[in-house]
């Protein structure tokens, strides 16, 4: 992958089954226990808000979101290494936070690696709160990992963007 210095104007669109390679490539770079293609594919196929990051016509990054009735569930955030920590994640996030309070939740939920502590910080700074732990959620080198339980009210949310 060739690297972008800066990422001043990422592109985020809806994710297209033609995508999934570059969403894989992704994937396997950034997470030691990926998502399968099978996973990604099934995603696209029950209607889960999925969108690409591009950086000059890249895809450096990828969001998945299932959302219901006044509430959202932030499935998957991935940026691939080379472009991590430079605000690619909080853009993504922002727009999967703004799409959900636009289709009507009022609610956001997620899990993530307690040892992902940039990830953990990334999410506090936006506002979310830890409201639990799902003991053994994540596969790990040495057995499981447990996962931190967050969520966001999105009315507070829009009160700390506004």
């Amino acid at each position: 992958m060739a690297a972008v210095i800066s990422c001043p104007f990422p592109v985020v669109r809806p994710m297209r089954m033609e995508d999934l390679v570059s969403v894989i490539s992704v994937e396997r770079a950034a997470y030691n226990y990926p998502w399968t293609e099978e996973i990604l594919r099934d995603c696209l196929r029950v209607g889960y808000y999925c969108v690409v990051c591009e950086i000059n016509g890249l895809i450096v990054a990828h969001g998945i979101m299932s959302y219901g009735v006044r509430e959202c569930h932030i499935l998957n955030v991935c940026v691939h290494p080379e472009f991590q920590r430079k605000k690619v994640a909080t853009q993504l996030i922002q727009y999967l936070l703004e799409t959900a309070r636009w289709k009507g939740a009022g609610v956001a939920f997620l899990e993530v690696r307690i040892s992902n502590t940039g990830a953990c910080s990334l999410y506090k700074r936006l506002g979310f709160s830890e409201i639990g732990v799902r003991k053994d959620y994540y596969p790990a080198r040495s057995g499981r990992e447990d996962a931190l339980i967050l969520t966001l009210e999105l009315a507070d949310y829009n009160r700390q963007q506004g």
